[in-house]
């Protein structure tokens, strides 16, 4: 049998592990996806703190991390990750990458057999320098066909407005990208798929690194000439890592390359930028985490992508800049000449 045919048009009964901006926001597109569709979705969304559950149940709303928007009645929260998984067909999990492996580890035994778990975490995890999707698939136990990703120009709060979004589903089996597709394909997110895991994830990872460093190119108030040719060569340094990884190039040109970068580094909404920001203008990395209220990724993941490119041997710049500006050995008066110092070559050699 195909998976399709062992699991149906699309998903019916959904767990989603994370109640913050975006594992809120995806399970509304989930509700959403299967409203037009006139398909009937269970929709069990995963929360640690109570309030933010109680207020989703009571109200609809998640106002720690969506302020008014409202949430679908399909959509129910609860603080027991068992209720919440209990014969889920799809589990997705949107939790902070450094907690991921200790979490799995506590919820191995209740995941339903033969669920396929999606992955929206963007990072890349400390000391074993291991994709999100090769997390799951060591602590779960699971082959690379039962994981999907989902990445793009995510943006949780524009996506929840539902202002119109694509995307990219990524799954070695293309059967189970296209499954988890058409179960998130609501009137307002678009979502296209790839058998590119490798390039979708990394993609996601160095981003938020290079948001990070036009961030600070902001707060010190450079104009667009530099945050343009920072993106641009971080794109050039993502796709480096990429190719060394087995990844594709054609990814990095796509929706999980190029959109998801220019989208967090241009936009005030996203966590990146707003931390590379505050470090622009002369906040210590401390007073900046008492700042955010959400994980931005990139202060997690820059020091293990630095840490790869190193054994690989893949020249990442901008990567080692931000790593150098976060651990205090730079400052952030001297992260533009130090990138311009470096030696002429031709554009396109990578």
């Amino acid at each position: 049998m195909t998976f399709d045919q062992m699991r149906g048009p699309s998903a019916t009964k959904v767990a989603v592990l994370g109640a913050g901006s975006w594992g809120t926001t995806f399970a509304k597109i989930l509700a959403d996806a299967a409203a037009a569709s006139g398909v009937e979705r269970d929709i069990r969304l995963w929360g640690r703190r109570p309030e933010v559950v109680d207020a989703i149940n009571a109200r609809h709303r998640n106002e720690q991390y969506l302020k008014d928007i409202a949430l679908p009645p399909s959509i129910t929260a609860s603080t027991d990750v068992a209720e919440v998984l209990s014969g889920a067909q799809l589990v997705v999990l949107a939790v902070p990458a450094q907690t991921l492996r200790p979490q799995l580890r506590e919820w191995k035994h209740l995941l339903p057999q033969g669920a396929l778990v999606v992955s929206l975490m963007k990072g890349l995890e400390l000391n074993s320098d291991a994709r999100m999707s090769e997390v799951i698939c060591e602590e779960l136990g699971i082959p690379a066909s039962h994981v999907a990703v989902v990445s793009g120009p995510n943006l949780a709060m524009e996506i929840a407005r539902e202002e119109p979004t694509a995307s990219v589903v990524a799954c070695s089996d293309f059967g189970a990208a296209a499954w988890v597709a058409r179960s998130c394909t609501a009137p307002y997110f678009r979502p296209y798929t790839t058998a590119d895991v490798v390039g979708v994830e990394i993609g996601g990872i160095v981003k938020n690194i290079i948001a990070l460093a036009v961030g600070i190119c902001e707060g010190k108030q450079m104009g667009d000439n530099t945050k343009a040719s920072v993106i641009t060569r971080g794109l050039a340094e993502t796709s480096r890592l990429t190719l060394a990884l087995g990844g594709q190039a054609q990814t990095m040109a796509g929706l999980a390359g190029l959109g998801d970068l220019v989208a967090t580094c241009s936009s005030p909404l996203s966590r990146n930028h707003t931390a590379g920001r505050l470090l622009g203008t002369g906040l210590t990395l401390d007073q900046v985490t008492a700042q955010m209220t959400q994980t931005a990724e990139g202060i997690k993941s820059a020091q293990a992508v630095h840490e790869l490119a190193g054994k690989l041997g893949v020249e990442m710049p901008i990567t080692a800049a931000v790593v150098a500006v976060l651990a205090g050995k730079l400052s952030v008066d001297e992260l533009g000449p130090l990138l311009l110092s470096r030696d002429l070559k031709r554009e396109g050699d990578y």
